[in-house]
């Protein structure tokens, strides 16, 4: 791992543990052991070291999900995967992105909540792409376009309120009974 890969990654760690304002760059750097030239080598502010660790928390986030979502047959199987899937971050069996602290996109855009900040943008395109792959996912059930658009808004508003359910209320069994609402939802419209 390169330099600049390892700034991004313990940034992106101590971020996500402990929040982005209560992290000084010397934190970073003791962590990561890289001296303070390379890293602003690397970037010019500590704004342009947050909006990497979310660009690396995105991919390393979508590839995750999208791979247990091409697990299963597209459609319905999908969109319940989803669910289980979250059930296994929550309960922090993903090694792959690190134990569950809540979804490290709503609370950096929290941290940055100027709409026209570059670190919002990224969360806001984050949150975009997954709405786009649910989508495909609803696409599958073959239903008229409004009930698609509905299902669609359904299964985000279900996958984020579980995540904030099991962040802020403790309620790590949120995403398995987000996906009992979701499956009496798709069985009055969808079959397997």
């Amino acid at each position: 791992m390169d330099k600049q890969e390892l700034l991004v990654r313990t940034a992106f760690k101590l971020f996500y543990t402990r929040g982005i304002h209560a992290v000084g760059v010397n934190l970073v750097l003791a962590e990561s052991g890289i001296a303070k030239r390379t890293l602003y080598h690397h970037f010019p502010s500590k704004e342009h070291l947050v909006e990497a660790a979310v660009r690396y928390r995105d991919r390393s986030y979508r590839a995750w999900l999208i791979s247990r979502l091409e697990n299963v047959p597209a459609g319905k199987s999908a969109l319940l995967e989803l669910f289980n899937a979250f059930d296994d971050w929550f309960h922090s069996r993903v090694p792959d992105i690190d134990h569950f602290n809540g979804c490290f996109f709503i609370n950096a855009s929290a941290e940055f909540g100027d709409r026209d900040n570059p670190i919002h943008r990224a969360c806001a395109e984050h949150k975009a792409d997954i709405t786009a792959s649910i989508r495909r996912h609803v696409d599958e059930l073959a239903l008229s376009k409004e009930l698609t658009e509905e299902i669609t808004s359904l299964v985000v508003l279900l996958k984020e309120g579980a995540i904030s359910m099991a962040h802020v209320q403790g309620n790590l069994n949120a995403a398995l009974e987000a996906k009992g609402i979701l499956k009496n939802i798709l069985n009055s419209y969808a079959s397997e």
